[in-house]
């Protein structure tokens, strides 16, 4: 199968790489989710060591993919990984799942994000977050329809006032914030210990996200079988660094207690340290920061619509290419229409974040067991296929992460109620789907490699 990763000629530096790897996991993230890691973390220690555990579990999780995206280069990514290993029904499921849950809840996290910041800045009422969450999906969404050159020149504006704005965070709390007491309430019953601590591992690696694009660098990255390995451990640390020290500096501040009582945790820093006008400033950093990570998840989540109506024939009407706009615009519509109803159910809860994640950790994690082990099979199965670039301690680091993710899975399901069990049932509705697809079409795929 000739794909457009293999025939692009190689041309990333580690540097390059390590750099587009840091700019896609470090995200609006940062701003919103600490204070529900807090929540599940007994303890200021527990709370880091759950950030530490992360980059850990990031790590091989992109080692993992950084096999599967070097041996099978691909712009499906896990839909290809998953159609390979498992036959073109489960990757058809998948991508039933991405567009309906993973995606699309994706999408609603972050809005929600952007509305509990952008209602620092002009309150909307009671729902205010959640107005502001749907005002900007279908802004970006109309945007994104237009194919406007400009959206995507901007998302390197939109990092950098990302980077900034956490440089920003941590700095101000180092050099002008006092100090808080880290005291913490009592450690949750020790029946419920492995449940909270998962759940809030779930919210850590949320806002480690974007790992698994290592995937996606390793067919233009020169020498990939040498520099693939340093890319990611190298890429992994400067990440967890700078986690670690932006937490370190939470708590400093708040303390356990304080950090997870606030909603909007880098405003309310700055608050502290130098009162409403650094406030609005910083709020108004994070709303950008927010629409980067929104346009480009908009845009890369559109495509897998796309591809569906490329690849089922009865699904063909939201697979139209728009010529002028260089867009999927039919897709980007349905993605659109999806999302404002979970941003509304979002609203309905105590915790639109929280109740987002909930809807799709569980379909994810589920997935990211099924990648895991793909690996292993794709290895049995395809002996031939070059790998550049090999997962060291193989079989022990995917059988690693395929328990993580099964943990994880386990976790988010059993403790995220009600929102767990709306994505895992929105995944089984699209069970019927599976007839469109013929199983012999992997046999296909397996021959073009």
């Amino acid at each position: 199968m000739t794909s457009l990763a293999s025939s692009r000629r190689a041309g990333l530096s580690v540097v390059d790489a390590v750099a587009m790897l840091v700019g896609v996991v470090i995200g609006v993230g940062i701003f919103g989710l600490p204070p529900l890691v807090a929540q599940h973390a007994s303890s200021a220690e527990l709370y880091l060591a759950l950030w530490l555990v992360g980059g850990l579990v990031m790590l091989i999780g992109a080692l993992c993919y950084g096999e599967l995206g070097a041996a099978h280069p691909d712009q499906g990514g896990e839909y290809h990984y998953l159609s390979l290993a498992w036959g073109p029904q489960i990757g058809l499921l998948f991508a039933w799942a991405r567009g309906t849950v993973i995606q699309t809840g994706a999408i609603a996290v972050v809005a929600f994000i952007y509305g509990d910041y952008a209602q620092r800045l002009l309150p909307l009422g009671d729902y205010g977050s959640a107005w502001h969450a749907a005002l900007v999906v279908v802004a970006l969404t109309l945007l994104n329809v237009l194919g406007t050159r400009e959206s995507r020149r901007a998302q390197l504006f939109f990092t950098s006032v990302t980077v900034l704005a956490l440089l920003l965070v941590v700095l101000a709390g180092l050099v002008l914030a006092e100090p808080q007491p880290n005291t913490a309430s009592a450690a949750p019953a020790s029946g419920n210990l492995a449940a909270m601590l998962g759940m809030g591992m779930v919210f850590v690696l949320l806002t480690y996200g974007g790992w698994n694009e290592a995937a996606y660098l390793s067919g233009e990255l020169r020498n990939p079988a040498r520099n693939m390995s340093r890319v990611l451990l190298i890429g992994t640390a400067l990440v967890t660094a700078i986690y670690l020290l932006a937490n370190l500096v939470f708590l400093n501040i708040f303390g356990l207690d304080g950090l997870r009582q606030s909603d909007a945790v880098a405003a309310d820093l700055m608050n502290i340290v130098a009162g409403p006008r650094a406030e609005v400033m910083l709020a108004a950093f994070v709303c950008l920061t927010a629409l980067s990570t929104l346009n480009a998840t908009l845009f890369t989540g559109a495509r897998v619509y796309y591809a569906l109506g490329r690849d089922v024939p009865q699904l063909a009407f939201i697979g139209r290419w728009n010529e002028r706009g260089a867009t999927p615009v039919r897709a980007l519509l349905l993605q659109c229409a999806l999302t404002l109803p979970l941003i509304l159910f979002g609203a309905l809860t105590a915790n639109g974040v929280q109740t987002m994640v909930a809807y799709t950790a569980p379909v994810f994690w589920l997935f990211m067991f099924l990648v895991a082990l793909a690996l292993i099979r794709l290895r049995r199965r395809q002996p031939w296929v070059r790998r550049p670039f090999s997962v060291p301690l193989y079989p022990l680091t995917p059988i690693l992460f395929a328990l993580t993710c099964l943990g994880l899975f386990y976790s988010s399901t059993l403790y995220a109620g009600s929102g767990a069990l709306l994505g895992l049932l929105v995944l089984g509705a699209g069970l019927p789907l599976l007839i469109l697809q013929r199983p012999q079409a992997v046999e296909q795929d397996e021959h073009a490699e």
